[in-house]
């Protein structure tokens, strides 16, 4: 059995004023290719199909119309789950329609899916709340996917009947997974985790959430879940949220975030983007091959001495996306910016650095380093005016701002 993985399309997202639909359309087709070129048996996409919970009218239909021609009229089933960036109700919404193709979403954590079956040999065996057994046409051995969308810990502990509850979210994940796991998943069937969480290995650093994402480890979101956590049964755990691809996990069962197919922020400039193939069979250990996918413009910083040095690096990267720091001993006029905004059709920003401007007092930073997070800069503006780092709970407040504002 193929599967192919991928997660955290964000339709409709932008980079301050620039569109990437056409971008967007280009990878989608490009994902579509892989798909058929590499005879995928499945589809999985794990949460983030949309950036804004009322994504616009295009980025709507470029999700249905992706979705479509990977289900190949059903022969290769498609299974989507809600991101936090997706309202669960709008993927649901056209659950009926879509299944006669093939393609089965996922809004919440109890989300069952009955039982069906289609010409082409695609059928759902048997479902569970967070549960699907399915049978793939040319595949003799069923598909088993725990299935586990985003929701915050709130929402989890109320859907599984637990609102009171103290216990610790991943605790009652992994009873939920494991109970799944032993009635359902023998090794007589391929056994996958798909789920849009955070999930890390115990004891490791926790890797950074992308910028201008919102974050899920906050006040109001839920934990970090450990990879041990998962259940010995699962022989592949697809993930999303994390817009770089990385395992989590190698061995015994891989654990792998498949990255976002396009770079959202200039946080992510030069990393390669790709999908993941799994090969799996019953009781056997998953092969993961990475596919990368080159369709999408190339995300640059470039910080440059002189409006000289900028002008040659801006022509010889025409094609990127671009945020520009110029390093000059005094501020840029206006017709230097307009110069620098015609040399390149693709400048995102524009970051002047004087560095001969003005006279720097004890304790006062001659420049803003824009090139930085908004964490680093709140951290920055905070010990400005306070003379000190913010508390925890300061920036735990923070982060809750940042994921309303956003």
């Amino acid at each position: 059995m193929r599967i192919l993985h991928t997660a955290d399309w964000h339709l409709g997202k932008r980079l301050d004023d620039f569109s990437r639909l056409e971008e967007q359309r280009k990878v989608m087709q490009e994902i579509c290719e892989i798909a058929e070129q590499e005879a995928a048996d499945v589809v999985l996409v794990a949460g983030d199909l949309f950036d804004t919970f009322n994504p616009p009218t295009e980025a709507v239909e470029l999700l249905y119309k992706t979705l479509k021609q990977l289900s190949a009229n059903g022969h290769r089933p498609v299974i989507a789950i809600a991101g936090n960036h997706d309202s669960p109700d709008r993927i649901e919404a056209p659950d009926p329609l879509a299944r006669e193709c093939g393609i089965l979403f996922a809004g919440y954590p109890h989300s069952r899916i009955l039982p069906f079956a289609l010409e082409s040999g695609f059928r759902v065996l048997q479902s569970d709340e967070g549960f699907l057994e399915l049978q793939l046409p040319g595949s003799l051995a069923p598909l088993r996917i725990l299935l586990t969308p985003y929701a915050n810990e709130y929402r989890i502990k109320t859907f599984l009947g637990l609102e009171e509850s103290d216990e610790e979210l991943r605790l009652i994940l992994q009873e939920r997974w494991q109970q799944l796991a032993d009635r359902y998943c023998d090794q007589k069937g391929v056994n996958i985790l798909l789920s849009h969480l955070f999930v890390a290995r115990r004891g490791e650093s926790l890797p950074e959430e992308p910028e201008e994402e919102k974050p899920i480890l906050q006040v109001g979101g839920a934990q970090a879940i450990y990879s041990d956590n998962i259940p010995s049964q699962i022989q592949y755990t697809a993930l999303g949220h994390l817009h770089r691809m990385h395992f989590v996990e190698r061995h015994p069962s891989p654990v792998c975030y498949s990255g976002s197919p396009l770079s959202y922020s200039f946080a992510e400039a030069g990393q390669q983007k790709q999908v993941l193939l799994i090969d799996l069979d019953p009781g056997a250990t998953a092969v993961v091959r990475e596919v990368p996918l080159t369709r999408s413009k190339r995300l640059l910083r470039k910080r440059a001495t002189g409006i000289d040095e900028a002008l040659q690096w801006l022509t010889d990267n025409r094609d990127a996306l671009v945020e520009l720091t110029i390093v000059t001993d005094s501020f840029l006029t206006s017709m230097e910016r307009r110069t620098l905004e015609a040399a390149h059709p693709g400048i995102v920003a524009i970051i002047p650095e004087a560095t001969g401007v003005g006279q720097v007092t004890e304790g006062q930073q001659k420049n803003i380093d824009l090139t930085k997070g908004m964490e680093a800069l709140f951290h920055d503006y905070f010990r400005h005016v306070k003379g000190q780092d913010p508390n925890e709970e300061m920036m735990q407040l923070f982060h809750e701002i940042l994921a309303e504002e956003e």
